[in-house]
C-alpha cells in the first residue's frame, strides 16, 4: 500500500510526506486536529483512514502518503492533545508540581474521553510527550532518586490518573444509557447493597460501612490515591 514502510519506523522520524511532488497540501498538525475533532464528537471508533481522508478533502490513498498506518494517526492525536499542558517553572515542591500535572492530565482526558483508551508507552516519545517527560523530570529534581526510579514514578502517576478517569468516563457513559435517572439507579443499588451487608455474610464490609456510610467524595479519593503513590516513592 502506498506510503507504507517495509520496515518498522517512527512516524516522527519520517518526512512530513513521502515521495516527490508539490508542496504538501496538509500538515501532520492539520491531520491530527481533524482526527481529534472527530474523536471528540463521535468517539475513537469513528476515526478511520477513509473518514479522515474525506474530512481533509483527499483520497484515502493520498492520506497514506502522510500517515502510513492508523496507529500512526493515533500517535499524532495523542501528541496533539498532549500539547494542551500548561507548564510553569518548577516550584521546588516536587509533590505539588506533580499533583498539579496530574490534575491537568485528568482534565485533559475528560476533554478528550477517547484518550485513556489510547494511552500507551509506545506514544511516550512524540515531541509533546518528550516535552512533558522533561518537565516532569525537572519538577522531580529535588527528589534524590535515580532517573530510572523517577520515570517509574511518572508512569505510576499516569497509570493512577488514566485508570481513575477511564472509570469516571465509563460510569458517565453507562449512566447516559440508562432508562432511569442516575439517582434512581443509585438508590436501587444502595438498597440492594444494604440488604446484602445486613445479612451477616459480610461482616468486614458491614464494619466498613458502619465506619463511613456517607457518600464517597470522588475528588478526595483521587487526591489520596495520588498522594499515596507519591509518598511511596518518597519513602524509597
Amino acid at each position: 500500500m502506498a506510503g507504507r514502510a517495509a520496515e518498522p519506523e517512527v512516524i516522527w522520524a519520517r518526512p512530513e510526506r513521502a515521495g516527490r511532488g508539490p508542496r504538501p497540501a496538509h500538515s501532520r498538525a492539520d491531520i491530527a486536529a481533524a482526527a481529534v475533532r472527530v474523536a471528540d464528537a463521535e468517539g475513537i471508533e469513528a476515526v478511520s483512514m477513509r473518514k479522515m481522508a474525506a474530512e481533509l478533502g483527499m483520497g484515502t490513498m493520498s492520506l497514506y502518503n502522510y500517515v502510513p498506518r492508523k496507529e500512526d494517526l493515533y500517535e499524532l492525536m495523542v501528541d496533539a492533545v498532549s500539547g494542551e499542558y500548561v507548564y510553569r517553572d518548577p516550584s521546588g515542591d516536587w509533590r505539588a508540581d506533580v499533583l498539579g500535572l496530574a490534575r491537568q492530565a485528568r482534565a485533559l482526558m475528560h476533554r478528550h474521553p477517547w484518550l485513556p483508551r489510547l494511552m500507551s508507552p509506545v506514544y511516550g516519545f512524540s515531541p509533546n510527550a518528550l516535552r512533558y517527560l522533561e518537565h516532569c523530570m525537572a519538577c522531580l529534581d529535588p527528589l534524590e532518586l535515580p532517573y530510572g526510579t523517577k520515570m517509574e514514578l511518572i508512569a505510576a502517576v499516569t497509570s493512577v490518573v488514566t485508570t481513575y478517569v477511564a472509570n469516571e468516563i465509563a460510569t458517565a457513559e453507562r449512566t447516559r444509557s440508562l432508562p432511569w435517572s442516575a439517582e434512581q439507579e443509585q438508590a436501587a443499588r444502595i438498597a440492594y447493597l444494604g440488604a446484602q451487608v445486613a445479612s451477616g455474610r459480610y461482616p468486614r464490609l458491614a464494619a466498613a460501612f458502619m465506619e463511613d456510610s456517607g457518600p464517597i467524595d470522588l475528588e478526595a479519593v483521587f487526591e489520596r490515591a495520588l498522594r499515596r503513590t507519591l509518598e511511596g516513592f518518597a519513602a524509597g
